[in-house]
C-alpha cells in the first residue's frame, strides 16, 4: 500500500469521515494535505481539554457560518450522531448561526441537517404558488 493510501485510511479511521478534496490532494499534492491535517489534528482531533461532542457542535456551527459544502456539515452532524450527540442538540447549534450569519447561511446548513436525521416538515393544506418554496 503506498503512503498516500495509508494516510487516507488512516485518515477516514481517525475521523469517520474523508472529504473529496483529500482524496484528490493525496494525489494532487500530498505534502500539503499532511501539512493541512497536523493543524486539523491539533486544533480538532487530538485529546485536548473540549469534550468531542463539544467541538463537533462548534465545527458544524462554524462551517455553517461560513457556508461551507453540505456535504462539509453532514460529515460533521454524522460524527456528532455517532458521539452521541442527538438531533435537537445539533439543531439548536445550528440556529446560533442565525443571529451571526443570516437566513441563508442557517438555511443550507438546515438541510444538510435534516437529510442526514431525515427529519420533515408540515405541508400546508393550502394551494401555494411557484416551486413550492417560500421565502423567509
Amino acid at each position: 500500500m503506498d503512503e498516500a493510501q495509508q494516510f487516507i485510511d488512516e485518515m477516514a479511521a481517525k475521523r469517520g469521515y474523508v472529504l473529496p478534496y483529500h482524496k484528490m490532494m493525496a494525489k494532487h499534492d500530498f505534502a500539503v494535505l499532511k501539512a493541512a491535517n497536523n493543524l486539523v489534528n491539533a486544533a480538532y482531533l487530538d485529546k485536548r481539554t473540549l469534550d468531542p461532542k463539544v467541538k463537533e457542535l462548534l465545527f458544524v456551527t462554524s462551517l455553517a457560518s461560513m457556508r461551507a459544502t453540505k456535504g462539509h456539515i453532514q460529515a460533521h452532524i454524522r460524527v456528532g450522531l455517532d458521539l452521541g450527540l442527538t438531533p435537537q442538540e445539533i439543531l439548536e447549534a445550528l440556529e446560533i448561526v442565525l443571529p451571526e450569519a443570516g437566513v441563508v447561511a442557517f438555511q443550507s446548513a438546515f438541510e444538510a441537517w435534516a437529510e442526514v436525521v431525515g427529519a420533515e416538515g408540515v405541508e400546508p393544506t393550502i394551494k401555494v404558488h411557484g416551486s413550492g418554496e417560500k421565502s423567509a
